[in-house]
């Protein structure tokens, strides 16, 4: 995967959630999401939290891609195994963060938080970016069961686009507009 694709998807994600948080108005956040148990405002949280644990995720593949493949096969193993309680602390962990901070909030921690990737994403080398390491595939549909630190950067924007279209905002099926949505 190309470095500046990698820098368009999230810089793309990023304004699209600008766009969404700031045309919802209170009784659309409220709103159940589709296929989903959170509101629209949990949801645009979830949707954040994907870009926030990539740090995490990426250091776990810094050092796992170090170790012996089986290493991190059992870690992977052991994630899977404890899915359930994955699922749980995901769904909580969501609610309250989109209970807890508004959507102006989420815009700047997401700002931020894009701008750190991009950051860091300009300073792996390229034998970095093709380390990689065993996943847990229970715990998302976009993981797989070997991911590259490239790929673990895509992962983000996967889950970004698979959740906005569980949005129920009004904005949120609109079209982009513009050369850089690629319509």
């Amino acid at each position: 995967m190309e470095r500046q694709t990698l820098h368009d998807e999230m810089e793309a994600a990023r304004l699209t959630f600008v766009r969404l948080a700031a045309g919802a108005g209170h009784a659309e956040l409220r709103r159940r999401s589709s296929g989903t148990r959170w509101t629209n405002r949990q949801l645009l949280f979830h949707m954040v939290l994907g870009y926030l644990i990539i740090r995490a995720l990426g250091n776990l593949v810094r050092l796992f891609s170090r170790l012996p493949r089986s290493a991190s096969r059992r870690f992977a193993a052991v994630l899977n195994a404890a899915t359930p309680l994955f699922d749980q602390i995901n769904y909580v962990g969501s609610w309250a963060g989109g209970q807890a901070l508004t959507p102006a909030r989420m815009c700047r921690l997401l700002d931020r938080t894009v701008a750190a990737l991009h950051r860091r994403l300009d300073v792996e080398s390229e034998r970095d970016l093709a380390r990689g390491m065993h996943y847990p595939t229970r715990w998302d549909p976009f993981f797989h069961d070997f991911m590259t630190l490239a790929e673990v950067y895509h992962f983000p924007t996967q889950h970004f686009d698979f959740h906005r279209r569980q949005l129920t905002l009004g904005v949120a099926s609109a079209p982009e507009q513009g050369p850089e949505s690629g319509s």
